[in-house]
């Protein structure tokens, strides 16, 4: 038995052991290289420890996004060598792919949806947890557990709850059905009910990290800007309006961005939740199932660089408009 166990772990030992010692030593290499050009002491230090970032950096990250951009100017089906077909992906991504249009569409209302409800959900939030209330650090801390919880489990969750027969949601509006003599919502197996249910299922993102840079946010207002707004005789909905929104709009465009960025790209809630076949599916489960169902990974590959321009233009959209809406503190106007 001890011989069998030792002879399962021996390779994945030998392995973190081989890997490990390649860092040191290329971080030693490094230090001797720097030192030896006539780099100082401690800026040598400092280059030869960011050097296990350096490569970590350049192995996954830098060598997939060129290697991705590369296979999408080919047909490669992971057995065979890539065949080079020049722009044929890009081409049938906007002619002859009959799902692609109404999957991006699908993945833009969702976006135009979501990303607003979800900030206006997470400000409502962060101004509850800004007041000054007995056992607030405990309900911050319960508000912020959903950050925590694994994106899986979350859509097997909302998947129970919209679930037609069993679901939550259809429990609780059984009374109402019955009122107005109406079938229960069949949520994500109606084709026409799967856009609202994800977004419904999206506001569960108006807890967790938004919620918290936006308290953040709170945090750093200037109390004397509220006492100036009751010297002159502001009430409250004048106050968030002139006081509070332009002092927090800095964060709020942190969560814009980062909304929009998650919301083009929602995957894994997506990829867990069963829906009608007919019905449109998000971009990122398309280019999945493309590259790992049908094994197209040069198609898919094209796919995922048209979406990743189509994020690249929506948050360059956004930051092109932050005059109109935000404030810098100190900004000369």
């Amino acid at each position: 038995m001890v011989i069998s166990a030792w002879e399962t772990y021996y390779p994945t030992l030998l392995h973190w052991l081989l890997v490990g010692g390649g860092i040191m030593l290329s971080v030693l290499i490094v230090y001797r290289i720097l030192r030896f050009f006539g780099v100082g002491r401690e800026a040598a230090t400092g280059y030869a420890l960011i050097t296990p970032w350096i490569l970590g950096f350049l192995i996954f990250s830098l060598y997939p996004f060129a290697r991705s951009l590369y296979l999408s100017f080919t047909e490669y089906n992971i057995f065979q060598p890539p065949e080079w077909v020049g722009f044929d992906n890009y081409v049938k991504v906007f002619t002859t792919d009959r799902h692609f249009w109404p999957n991006l569409k699908f993945t833009l209302f969702y976006a135009l949806l979501n990303v607003p409800l979800g900030m206006a959900g997470a400000l409502g939030v962060a101004l509850l947890l800004n007041r000054a209330l007995r056992g607030i650090g405990v309900w911050r801390s319960v508000y912020y557990l959903p950050e925590v919880l694994p994106a899986a489990a979350v859509a097997l969750l909302w998947g129970w709850i919209l679930a037609p027969k069993s679901g939550l949601i259809n429990f609780f509006l059984r009374p109402v059905y019955e009122l107005f003599n109406l079938e229960p919502l069949q949520w994500f197996t109606d084709v026409n009910l799967v856009l609202p249910s994800f977004v419904i299922m999206g506001m569960w993102g108006v807890f967790g990290a938004n919620a918290i840079i936006l308290l953040a946010g709170l945090k750093n207002i200037p109390q004397e800007l509220y006492e100036v707004a009751d010297l002159d005789g502001a009430n409250a909905w004048q106050k968030f309006r002139i006081v509070t929104i332009p002092m927090l709009s800095s964060a709020l465009l942190y969560t814009l961005v980062t909304g929009v960025i998650a919301a083009l790209q929602i995957f894994t809630q997506a990829f867990f939740i069963t829906t009608p076949t007919r019905a449109p599916q998000f971009m990122s489960v398309m280019i999945y199932r493309e590259a790992f169902t049908f094994r197209h990974m040069g198609y898919a590959s094209a796919l995922a660089w048209v979406l990743m321009i189509i994020i690249l233009i929506a948050t360059l959209g956004v930051f092109r408009s932050t005059s109109a809406y935000v404030y810098y503190e100190g900004e000369k106007g």
